[in-house]
């Protein structure tokens, strides 16, 4: 059982194929004005306050298995207390961020709907305003393995005690291979002191690229025949255009690259033919271009020293004043 925190809620126009997603869950199909939406972290790869953590794979199978799941309160399991439902989830990467383990910090994120009613109001009021924030979610995992002695703890029990320092090390328990997801809850307490309040998360933005590489792995996965769906179609056109916007930016870069190889070139080697420079920096791939760009730049600085701009105009009138004294 882990948990996370809800997004603030924002009203906000839906992207153009969140309506269908959400529709998929719905008896008849709802109008925009009739859903409110909002996102929530729902775990992350951080050891928590029960020294247990998820694992990144685990995160991201949890991924598949909490779409649809529905949200209640306190982890009661009454239909009567059901609230919400996720349509959407997305593992999040942030390289710049280390959890207590040492590994670069990942997060389960979602984007959950609920309809707007009278018996709703209430409810959207407390999101909006941060009240009903904290969650937990409830799933079922195949392995707790001991951090220290790599036991899985669910089949042997082992002598380490979660929270105890081992050769400087906390122990704790990683959560790995989850075989279902039951629910989340809003809660009071969260496990995961951590996780933050998503104000700005746009799950559409962030997870394009790793939608596009899911939808990649399966076309290297498939047979002869594959059927994309239009959106799939969309995200890959998308994704191709952006790449050959940042191609031609780099093939721009090392052109520039080249050019100014066999512009230095020809200071500091000035026998040497300008097709043989041509030449070898095609040749070259980008590491090597910017070494031989250095070296040159620090060849061209013995062969023609850097001079101040005012030395010239100095010794010009150095001898102007005394030209009449040399012979």
């Amino acid at each position: 059982m882990k948990d996370g925190f809800v997004q603030e809620g924002t009203k906000g126009a839906l992207l153009p194929d969140e309506l269908e997603e959400i529709n998929r869950y719905s008896v008849r199909k709802l109008a925009e004005d009739e859903v409110y939406t909002f996102s929530l972290t729902l775990c992350d790869n951080e050891i928590d306050r029960d020294f247990e953590r998820f694992s990144v794979e685990a995160l991201e199978k949890l991924c598949r298995l909490f779409v649809g799941k529905t949200g209640i309160f306190d982890h009661s399991f009454k239909g009567s207390d059901q609230t919400a439902r996720i349509y959407r989830c997305e593992v999040v990467r942030d390289p710049g961020k280390k959890t207590a383990a040492g590994e670069d910090y990942v997060c389960l994120k979602a984007k959950a709907y609920m309809p707007r009613t009278e018996k709703n109001a209430d409810l959207i009021k407390e999101i909006e305003a941060g009240i009903k924030k904290e969650i937990s979610i409830s799933c079922a995992v195949e392995e707790a393995i001991c951090s220290v002695c790599g036991v899985n703890v669910k089949k042997v029990r082992c002598a380490h005690k979660k929270g105890k320092r081992y050769g400087g090390k906390v122990c704790h328990v990683v959560l790995n291979s989850p075989t279902d997801a039951y629910e989340w809850s809003f809660v009071a307490v969260p496990a995961q002191p951590r996780a933050g309040v998503v104000k700005a998360f746009n799950i559409d933005k962030e997870r394009g690229e790793a939608r596009v590489n899911e939808v990649l792995k399966t076309l290297k996965m498939a047979g002869e025949e594959v059927t994309l769906s239009g959106h799939q179609a969309e995200e890959i056109l998308k994704y191709l255009e952006r790449l050959e916007m940042e191609a031609e930016a780099g093939r721009a870069y090392i052109e520039g690259l080249k050019k100014e190889v066999v512009r230095l070139a020809g200071i500091v080697w000035p026998k040497l033919s300008h097709s043989a420079v041509v030449s070898l920096a095609e040749k070259m791939d980008i590491e090597e271009l910017r070494a031989f760009k250095a070296a040159f730049e620090a060849a061209q600085d013995e062969v023609m020293p850097p001079m101040p701009q005012l030395a010239k105009a100095a010794a010009a009138k150095e001898a102007g004043e005394n030209k009449q004294f040399k012979i």
